[in-house]
């Protein structure tokens, strides 16, 4: 109990500090995050390396082509994780329906948060002295909201096309809070075993709003620290792009290969990644898939390598290894995955457990 009210603590300094600071800066790297984490355990097993394989309701996350593929009425999805023993909680809600042979819709629902956060501003009143029915408490979330379209190419064999429309709300407990709005493009090629995905990211920059609510106890805390009071400003997330290729190869019917090879492209400058330039960085991922009767997969994928530089001041290759394993039971699938296998990178390793059902009838994995 100490400890996570410390890590809170903690957590309300860094937070407030962070915001204080970087709201300044027009063009921000690392804007929006939490939207870089993913969603379900499938893609998650395989370190990300997905942009190509998606092929159901997560698409709308991976690329929105990939919903054009969904061969059911409609499917659903709920994905739970939890990071530092639960203190940061992640939550996506997916739904996905097609209106036509072609055509399909879908809606997505992300939210990333840390809850009951000791506020200790008033801890110490004007007399100094500490009263501890003074700490109230408050969260720190971002939410995401985006609205897809996916449309099967009816000239081309096997070429879909999608879009998402985001709406980002952060929220800072009473202190501040930020709108937000983007737009992601994507396309996929699908041909015999081929499979060939294109993701854009914050196509056209997306463009957050933050607006500081500065009370005077705020205020008083700022200047008493030396901290500089924050103002309102807007932070401009710049695009990203993930190219990916992958092949399926089919053994009698039961059995399916699958390896996929992916590319994240950044352009906010350079990154402590594989390759970095200034400004673009390249981030590769390395997924596998294995599949018996489209009812048991295995998989795993290698990614977020990266060089870091130990005590010693030598530089050292990590990587992050995943693994899952998912089952299909008629209209039900059910995927975990587990990231970082065995401490390989400076990341710490998450339990993920995602669910899909299909609402219509059955569909293939491919």
């Amino acid at each position: 109990m100490y400890l996570n009210f410390m890590i809170r603590k903690i957590y309300l300094i860094a937070a407030i500090t962070f915001f204080s600071h970087s709201i300044q800066a027009q063009i921000v790297k690392y804007g929006n995050e939490f939207l870089s984490l993913g969603v379900g355990a499938g893609a998650y097993g395989m370190s990300g390396a997905y942009v190509a394989r998606t092929n159901d309701v997560n698409a709308s996350y991976w690329n929105p082509a990939g919903l054009a593929q969904i061969k059911t009425d409609a499917q659903v999805s709920l994905m739970h994780n939890e990071h530092f023993a639960g203190i940061i909680k992640y939550d996506y809600v997916g739904f996905a329906k097609k209106i036509s042979k072609e055509n399909t819709l879908g809606f997505s629902f992300i939210r990333m948060g840390v809850d009951d956060i000791p506020n200790t501003l008033t801890l110490v009143d004007a007399n100094g002295n500490i009263n501890y029915d003074n700490i109230s408490s408050f969260s720190v979330a971002d939410y995401a909201f985006m609205f897809s379209y996916a449309k099967k190419v009816n000239s081309i064999e096997g070429l879909s096309y999608g879009a998402n429309a985001k709406l980002i709300y952060r929220k800072v407990g009473d202190f501040a809070d930020a709108w937000g709005f983007g737009l992601d493009i994507g396309a996929q090629y699908k041909r015999d075993g081929l499979r060939l995905g294109l993701m854009a990211r914050d196509v056209t920059s997306t463009f957050t709003a933050w607006v500081f609510h500065n009370d005077s106890t705020l205020i008083n805390t700022f200047t008493a620290t030396g901290n500089e009071i924050p103002q309102n400003s807007m932070e401009i997330t710049l695009p990203r792009i993930i190219i990916g290729g992958g092949y399926l190869i089919n053994i009698k019917d039961k059995f399916g290969i699958y390896p996929e090879l992916d590319f994240e492209i950044t352009t906010d400058g350079k990154r402590n990644t594989l390759i970095k330039s200034n400004p673009f960085s390249i981030d590769p991922r390395l997924g596998l898939e294995l599949s018996y009767k489209d009812f048991v997969f295995l998989r795993a994928g290698i990614g977020n390598l990266q060089y870091v530089t130990d005590i010693n001041d030598v530089k050292q290759l990590t990587f992050q290894p995943n693994m899952g394993v998912g089952v299909k039971i008629k209209r039900i699938s059910i995927d975990y995955a587990l990231t970082d296998i065995g401490n390989a990178s400076i990341a710490l390793y998450s339990n993920v457990f995602s669910l899909r059902i299909d609402i219509g009838k059955n569909q293939s994995r491919f």
